[in-house]
């Protein structure tokens, strides 16, 4: 059982301003709750975001929107096959009357950046784009810039469509905190999509933070108690994905590689970071199962024969979750 602490008066002030946040989103987007805790709960927890879903579900539309309830620098790059590092970073530019070079930057130097469906850019646009996302910084020519803080890359691909597309590689999926699936909405919330939709009106969304408030709240998230019980909770979920044997878990055929300790970093910042948008000072049980499909399924890498089998990560991460002892 977490030790239960409570978030000071001017921590619950930033975290009810999240409600706001969640509220004014509810405007455009009609359900998709676990979409937009996954995207504020990268912002709070440093933490890049993977949504996958097939097109039409709102994805873009989400982070557009979270973009707008936040006076930060936002850019958009729709990635495509003939896209280049100097299209996403900036290039140096020759100025004639001077002699000398100047520096164009890309649209990766903004706040909040939507990359849209990132596997259809080739390696050589990934591999800018995992500097931007590790380092936070980049580099043109023989310069290198630090990005502005906050800095994140809230990503969409489509699962469905291969032609054109490029497998995103494993050291930068690795990078990204969560990868959120997104689901079909139910009938009653087509029913009132179709409605918002439908009328030629645009729904305006007022600002309700800023950067430095963003800051504020990591600030606040990284004092969320974390119990030394729910740590070796985690670390025991983690490695039963490395060691399923030891755990008395039929899965070693399953899994070809386990999940490396960034895992385990992702699973207690996320859960500090959903503790703190539900108003709490500590980190419970419930916490880290709320998170761990989000952050484990794109790190588990499975055999061929799961494959074979039709056994998702997520059925793999579910026999985990049940076996593990709950602290």
């Amino acid at each position: 059982m977490s030790k239960v602490v409570k978030l000071s008066a001017k921590d619950r002030e930033k975290s009810e301003k999240l409600k706001r946040v969640f509220l004014e989103a509810e405007k455009v987007i009609v359900g998709q709750e676990a979409m937009m805790r996954g995207l504020v709960t990268g912002l709070l927890a440093r933490g890049h975001i993977l949504l996958e879903g097939v097109p039409g579900l709102a994805k873009t539309l989400a982070v557009r929107t979270l973009a707008r309830t936040i006076h930060a620098d936002f850019s958009r790059i729709q990635f495509t096959p003939d896209l280049l590092p100097a299209d996403l970073i900036g290039t140096r530019v020759y100025n004639a009357k001077t002699c000398d070079f100047s520096v164009s930057k890309g649209p990766v130097f903004a706040n909040i950046v939507l990359a849209d469906e990132i596997n259809r850019a080739p390696a050589k646009v990934q591999s800018a784009m995992l500097e931007a996302m590790q380092e936070k910084q980049v580099t043109i020519g023989d310069r290198t810039f630090t990005l502005a803080e906050p800095f994140i890359v809230l990503a969409t691909q489509n699962p469905i469509e291969t032609e054109g597309a490029y497998p995103l590689p494993e050291a930068q999926i690795d990078r990204f905190l969560l990868k959120v699936v997104v689901d079909y909405p139910t009938k009653e919330e087509e029913s009132v999509i179709i409605d918002r939709n439908t009328t030629g009106e645009e729904i305006k969304v007022p600002v309700v933070l800023k950067p430095a408030d963003i800051l504020d709240m990591r600030e606040a998230v990284d004092g969320v108690y974390v119990d030394e019980k729910i740590k070796g909770y985690v670390t025991d979920i983690v490695f039963a994905t490395r060691e399923p044997a030891d755990y008395k878990l039929e899965l070693a055929h399953l899994i070809e590689y386990g999940c490396s300790p960034r895992a385990s970093i992702s699973l207690i910042r996320a859960a500090k970071a959903r503790a703190f948008i539900n108003g709490n000072g500590y980190v419970s049980p419930d916490d880290i199962k709320a998170v761990v499909y989000e952050v484990l399924r794109h790190r588990l890498i499975l055999s061929y024969e799961a494959e074979a089998e039709e056994v998702t990560p997520d059925d793999v991460i579910n026999q985990i979750i049940n076996k593990i002892k709950v602290p």
